[in-house]
């Protein structure tokens, strides 16, 4: 039988991955949108992709770039204040 594994719990995601996601979901709330579904409803994005990036959960690529072009950012920008 398969055995059934659990989704990560934040404290077991890779801190980088975590200040990713929290600041994806700070720059969304700064461009007016209060729900992670509103935006990416607005910008043509998957709800639950959205919702997993900013969970840490879900970190593919082109999922991310697709969300940096959606808030007009680049790579550079973004990760501007990160060490």
């Amino acid at each position: 039988m398969a055995k059934k594994t659990q989704p990560k719990d934040q404290k077991d995601l890779d801190p980088r991955i975590i200040q990713i996601a929290e600041k994806l979901e700070r720059i969304r709330k700064e461009k007016g949108y209060t729900s992670y579904e509103n935006f990416a409803i607005d910008k043509g994005i998957s709800r639950m992709q959205y919702w997993r990036m900013e969970k840490g959960t879900n970190f593919t690529f082109e999922s991310f770039l697709k969300i940096l072009d959606a808030h007009g950012m680049s790579l550079n920008e973004f990760f501007n204040e990160f060490e």
